[in-house]
């Protein structure tokens, strides 16, 4: 610890021996310090915040631009957009000295990195610029400042409000020239499925509408079977009770005769529309003209109606049997014949299929643009009467009063600063280059021998007389650097109060 302490004795003991050098040196770095702050432009700060609404009841439900989180992120990112920053440069004095698209691109990257904008909450955003021109003064610069951050806002409420119901426009112009044309391609496919369909009625729908009927068919053929099978069962049930049934009781008066009951039921079976050619007819008019030759026959007992009965039964089971049986057989042909097609034309039912593919594209097509038209439409109306884009201007952009940088009174006092130790360390180097030993303990640490002792120095009448010259010099060198810096301050704080 004491060798430090010896060292910073020795440094200082050094530094003070040469004052002047250090003063000197002081002085020139102080003077290009100082003139290299001057040359710093002042950079200007604006700032404003705005508030952007786009919660409107509608957005959802019509998709409306101006809606959601997605819509945030694009107020972020086009709010200080390249497009919007060329507007603001060629809106004000910064396009001014600009005469190419180069520079113009420059200018735009460099206004990038000036303008921020920020979300401080959901809807709420920040926008800063700064400004610091050296072609303007500071006044201009300010000024600028707060007009690059209006310029913004001007620009972005324009294209947000009143450029969205234009674009609502043009979109669904745009949606109406589709639609006609659209509307064109789906008559004509129309009429060319119409005429296939009436040139190949089996063929209506292509395969898959073949295959579906095919097996909706084969499904009601399974049906009918099941039912025919039922029938069968319940006719071979009546007719095996029915050959246990007699046709007359015994015992009776008979006051019906064989022939008047023949005779009722074939009148019971017309009744039920069963034609002559029906089986039960043909044998009930054989029975009648047999008992009309035999003169009545009148046998004798009377008449059973639970025979009756089953007779008819039976004869109403045999219909539902032959019904089925028809209705069997033509399912069957049916099955047939679309089997038929689908083996026996390949190339035409694929053409079926084309056909009724495309015309399922271009209706499905046409209902789509049909139904984003009219969301558009009722948009506009959305956008014209009651706007889902609210846009309000929470702090206006300030007019900034004093620069935001650079720091210059710092950077003055940092210059001295930097200046009285750059004349310190240059002394201080020159010192070990010389080899020169400030203290007698420096030299016997150096040289490892043992130091006797230290002649003072001796100074005449004169020496002592132009020693005090030379610190009247320095007292009055050190003076003059420190009240420069005072200088400089004080126009600094000066030109500040010109701005404000």
């Amino acid at each position: 610890m004491n060798e430090v302490f010896e060292e910073l004795r020795a440094a200082a003991h050094t530094a003070w021996a040469r004052r002047r050098l250090v003063l000197g040196v002081a002085w020139g770095v102080c003077l290009l310090g100082w003139i290299a702050v001057a040359l710093i432009p002042n950079s200007y700060e604006s700032k404003a915040r705005i508030y952007v609404q786009l919660d409107d009841v509608l957005s959802d439900q019509l998709k409306i631009a101006n809606g959601g989180e997605d819509e945030i992120q694009r107020v972020k990112k086009t709010l200080a957009g390249a497009v919007n920053l060329e507007k603001v440069i060629r809106g004000t004095d910064l396009g001014r000295q600009i005469a190419s698209q180069r520079e113009m691109e420059r200018a735009v990257a460099k206004l990038a990195e000036d303008v921020k904008v920020e979300s401080i909450e959901d809807n709420l955003f920040t926008i800063t610029a700064h400004v610091g021109e050296r072609h303007l003064s500071d006044a201009e610069n300010a000024r600028m400042a707060q007009t690059v951050v209006q310029k913004l806002i001007d620009i972005f409420r324009e294209e947000n409000i009143a450029g969205n119901r234009g674009e609502v426009a043009d979109t669904v112009v745009f949606l109406d020239q589709q639609l006609d044309q659209r509307k064109a391609e789906l008559e004509a496919a129309e009429a060319k499925l119409s005429i296939f369909e009436a040139e190949n009625p089996e063929l209506v729908g292509g395969s898959i509408a073949i295959a579906g009927r095919l097996s909706g068919t084969r499904q009601e053929l399974r049906g009918v079977e099941a039912d025919l099978a039922a029938a069968q069962s319940a006719l071979a049930a009546i007719s095996g009770q029915l050959a246990g049934t007699p046709r007359t009781l015994a015992g009776g008066n008979g006051d019906g005769s064989a022939l008047g009951q023949a005779q009722g039921q074939l009148a019971g079976l017309q009744a039920r529309g069963l034609t002559d050619s029906h089986p039960d007819i043909v044998a009930l008019k054989r029975q009648i003209a047999l008992l009309q030759r035999s003169g009545g026959g009148a046998i004798a007992g009377t008449p059973n109606p639970a025979y009756s009965s089953l007779v008819s039964i039976k004869a109403e089971r045999e219909a539902n049997v032959q019904a089925l049986l028809a209705r069997k057989a033509a399912l069957q042909s049916e099955i047939s014949g679309a089997m038929a097609d689908q083996a026996s034309e390949p190339a035409v039912s694929a053409e079926a299929n084309r056909i009724s593919r495309d015309y399922e594209v271009l209706k499905r097509k046409y209902d789509e643009l049909l139904q984003n038209r009219e969301e558009m439409r009722l948009r506009g109306q959305v956008e014209s009467e009651r706007s889902s884009f609210k846009f309000n201007v929470v702090d206006p952009p300030t007019t900034p009063r004093l620069p935001a940088s650079p720091n210059r009174p710092l950077l003055l006092i940092g210059v001295l600063m930097a200046g009285v130790a750059a004349g310190i360390g240059t002394v201080f180097a020159l010192t070990q280059l010389r080899s020169t030993f400030a203290t007698a303990a420096g030299l016997e640490r150096a040289l490892d021998l043992p130091v006797l002792g230290t002649i003072s120095e001796t100074l005449t009448e004169s020496g002592r007389a132009l020693r005090a010259k030379r610190m009247k010099l320095f007292y009055a060198g050190s003076g003059a650097l420190a009240g420069m810096c005072v200088l400089l301050l004080g126009i600094e704080f000066v030109q500040r109060g010109m701005i404000a």
